[in-house]
Formats: C-alpha cells, sequence, structure tokens
C-alpha cells in the first residue's frame, strides 16, 4: 500500500497529472470503479497550491462524465446500463431506484453525490428514469463540486500534517476508507 500511495504522490508531480485525474473523474462518473478520490488527495498534498484547481477538473469531468452515464442509463438502459448495474450487484433493484426518483429524485442525487456510493449508479439511473436533465446537471455540479472542493480545501489547509498523518496511518485509513466504500454499497442495497 505504501508503495502504491508513493507512486500516485509521483503521478501528481507529472505535467499531464491534471489530466489523468480529469480522465479518471469522467470515467468514474459512468463506468469506471476508482473514485477520483484515490489521484485527488495526494495531488493536493503533492501541490497544496493547485488543490482548488485540481477539485474544479474532478468537478467539471465529473460532471461531464456523469452527463455521459445519464445517456447510458436514457439511451441504452436495456444493454450497457442493465449490465454496469448488474456488474455492481443492484440489477434486480434497479426497478424500485427508479421509482424513488418520481418523489427524491434531486435529493437522491445530492445525497449519493457525496457518499462513497458509485456515482454511476446515480447517473445511469436517473437516465433510465428519465429524470430532468438540467435538474441533473444542476444537483451534479452542486454535489460533486461540493465534495472535491471540500476535499481540496482540507487539504489545502492542513497540508503537511495531514500528509503526516495519512503517511503514518496509511493502512488504517484505506481500510476506514474500503469499509466506508462497502457500507454506502450495503446501504443503497438494501435501501433501494
Amino acid at each position: 500500500m505504501q508503495n502504491l500511495y508513493q507512486w500516485t504522490m509521483r503521478q501528481a508531480a507529472r505535467p499531464n497529472a491534471g489530466r489523468v485525474l480529469g480522465l479518471v473523474s469522467f470515467l468514474e462518473s459512468s463506468v469506471f470503479p476508482i473514485p477520483p478520490d484515490v489521484m485527488l488527495v495526494p495531488m493536493c498534498l503533492a501541490h497544496r497550491e493547485r488543490a482548488f484547481r485540481y477539485a474544479m477538473i474532478c468537478t467539471i469531468a465529473s460532471v461531464l462524465g456523469g452527463i455521459l452515464g445519464y445517456g447510458i442509463g436514457y439511451f441504452l438502459i436495456e444493454t450497457l446500463g442493465e449490465w454496469i448495474i448488474r456488474v455492481y450487484g443492484y440489477g434486480e433493484k434497479l426497478h424500485v431506484f427508479q421509482e424513488s426518483y418520481q418523489e427524491w429524485g434531486v435529493w437522491i442525487i445530492l445525497i449519493k453525490g457525496l457518499t462513497p456510493i458509485p456515482y454511476k449508479l446515480v447517473t445511469i439511473a436517473s437516465g433510465a428514469a428519465h429524470f430532468s436533465l438540467g435538474v441533473f446537471i444542476l444537483a451534479s455540479i452542486a454535489t460533486r463540486g461540493l465534495r472535491f472542493f471540500l476535499i481540496a480545501a482540507l487539504l489545502w489547509r492542513f497540508g503537511a500534517p495531514i500528509r503526516d498523518f495519512i503517511e503514518k496511518r496509511l493502512v488504517l485509513l484505506t481500510w476506514i476508507f474500503f469499509i466506508g466504500l462497502i457500507g454506502g454499497f450495503v446501504v443503497v442495497r438494501y435501501l433501494f
């Protein structure tokens, strides 16, 4: 784990790190399993002065990727969309998730966009439910922006102490992150 962390920190120093971060953020919102936070955190730690720029890259790319996910749900739900949903173990609950959009659509986007629950599930389900694209985009900007800018602000403000804390407790923090991620999957699976 320490080697992966050090490798990621080295990637953050490379000239094309912002483009890679944008690509990961874009793909994560529709098909890719790894959240952009994995790159955002070490990049902000390596270059605190660029933290808000990195948060902006994540936000813009994530929303654009969310539009792709929305399109997959809207136009390709019976093929690619259902396959992606099944890969994450939510195939049988997609109908219930779609129905909840009638009453709670914008709140689902806002709340789930802040959590470690895979955002691609929200984007695809939003398209499948034919939720308003304009409202979807605005809610995505709000929730993804809040998430990424909050992370950037904390890392910009506390920088080195947070970095030292992370490096000393990397294994523990990784386990906490994965437990939170799995917990997010469990919540979605049993609530929707």
